[in-house]
């Protein structure tokens, strides 16, 4: 997740903060308070009132929103105590641990239905609870792709024609798009290395325990290679900066408060969230799996866009942009690698999450459109085609999912799959001398030196 820029600027570190709590963190805090006291009474078996569903859904849906920003601006807050690298993928990490709780919802409710014979029992509503489980996490990548990077991009340049009116230079979102600087490399080759192995997915009847050790393997890579890192100082802003401005021993319980006040929320909050979505599907006659992949994901990814967003309006869109390359990363690996391990906890068996027709039809999508994202940023530039190609691409592919018949929508992804191969391929054949001077960037070349060369 991008650093916020939510209630003013930084300043000298030594600083000392305000007695009062920025209002933004304070009405996060507001917001997700009533979604963790009906999540706390109902198991404590307090009394409640009768939510409908579409009510419980906002309600629960705007306290994983408050966890979320919550966890944003604590985890900017930490990055005073750790190396730059490896803040930045322990920042990603919390910025999507909305999306590991309602992803495990779902994957945990279809290992309880799990049958002897290796299927999955349909609920009394006629869907597949399998075919859910993986439906908010390809939903959620490829709206952090489809449309966060865009939005970066476009927001940069933005910025930075009102910026070029008053003076040059200096500037890191420019006309042409967005610049990533060398220390980005570990982003980009690793996310492809996931994105290679992922595109072998489509083909299994299940995802099993080897592809937990395989996917995390790949992240604890990322997160050592990152970990080698120099560290420096974080440039924070609003409630983060807030929080990191106090002394030393306060910060740390402060920022390690919010956390737990986070957490607390996101697993009050996120079992009743998903059962919200499924019954609100059933009420309106609107599909589940559509309401499950599409609109669980705003609730997860919306502040982690809003705030990169804020953050390339900056003129600091190269590091927005690398945080939401580093979610990518996580959800990539250590999200889809984990489902397989709390499918079998709770299935109690090592059957692997089973696959059908239309989860090998989303994990293709997902992971081509990951090559093709790949692909634009060997150069580490995402220029503003690149995002055009990448926001139309996704407007296709949502509209024909809210629009028409699953048959023609399974055609439709296996087209834009095929496109997306065509044009990732033809981006590495027309950078194919970048490219293996981003991979040793990425794996060999040592941090320091990148990160002198980038300062």
């Amino acid at each position: 997740m991008a650093r916020s820029d939510d209630a003013g600027g930084g300043g000298d570190p030594g600083h000392s903060p305000g007695r009062r709590p920025p209002l933004p963190l304070v009405a996060a805090v507001v917001v997700a308070l009533p979604g963790l006291y009906l999540g706390a009474a109902s198991l404590l078996g307090l009394p409640q009132p009768a939510l409908p569903a579409p009510a419980a859904v906002a309600v629960y849906g705007l306290a994983i929103v408050g966890a979320a920003f919550v966890l944003s601006w604590a985890g900017e807050a930490a990055q005073v105590d750790m190396s730059a690298g490896l803040a930045l993928a322990i920042l990603a990490l919390l910025a999507v641990l909305p999306e590991y709780a309602v992803d495990f919802v779902f994957t945990m409710r279809a290992g309880e239905v799990f049958s002897a014979e290796g299927e999955c029992v349909p609920d009394p509503g006629g869907s597949n609870p399998c075919s859910l489980a993986l439906a908010n996490m390809t939903g959620a990548n490829r709206v952090l792709v489809g449309i966060g990077w865009p939005l970066v991009v476009l927001v940069a340049v933005l910025a930075a024609r009102r910026q070029g009116r008053r003076a040059d230079g200096g500037r890191e979102g420019g006309r042409a798009g967005v610049r990533l600087p060398r220390t980005l490399s570990a982003e980009v080759v690793f996310l492809g290395i996931a994105t290679l192995y992922s595109l072998t997915l489509p083909l299994r009847s299940t995802l099993t325990m080897i592809d937990t050790l395989v996917l995390v393997a790949v992240f604890v890579g990322y997160a050592v290679r990152l970990a080698q890192g120099p560290a420096e100082e974080p440039d924070l802003h609003g409630s983060a900066e807030w929080v990191a401005r106090r002394p030393t021993a306060g910060r740390r319980w402060l920022y390690g408060a919010l956390f737990a006040f986070a957490a607390l929320i996101i697993l009050a909050s996120a079992e009743h969230f998903a059962d919200g979505l499924v019954e609100t599907g059933s009420q309106l006659g609107v599909d589940r799996f559509v309401l499950v992949q599409w609109v669980a994901p705003l609730a997860s990814e919306a502040p982690e866009l809003i705030v990169a967003c804020l953050y390339a309006r900056r003129l600091r869109a190269g590091d927005s942009l690398g945080t939401l390359l580093s979610s990518k990363v996580n959800q990539w690996t250590l999200l889809v690698g984990t489902l397989p391990l709390v499918f079998a906890i709770a299935s109690g068996s090592l059957h692997g999450l089973p696959l059908d027709d239309q989860q090998r039809v989303e994990l293709l999508l997902t992971g081509t459109q990951s090559f093709f994202a790949v692909s634009l940023l060997v150069t580490l530039g995402l220029t503003w085609r690149g995002a055009v190609a990448l926001v139309v691409l996704f407007a296709v592919q949502f509209g024909t999912s809210i629009s028409l018949p699953t048959p023609t929508v399974h055609t439709v992804s296996l087209v834009l799959s095929g496109v997306y191969v065509l044009l990732g391929v033809a981006q590495l054949v027309r950078h194919r001398r970048a490219l293996p001077r981003r991979v040793r960037d990425g794996l060999r070349t040592d941090p320091y030196r990148l990160a002198e060369e980038a300062a």
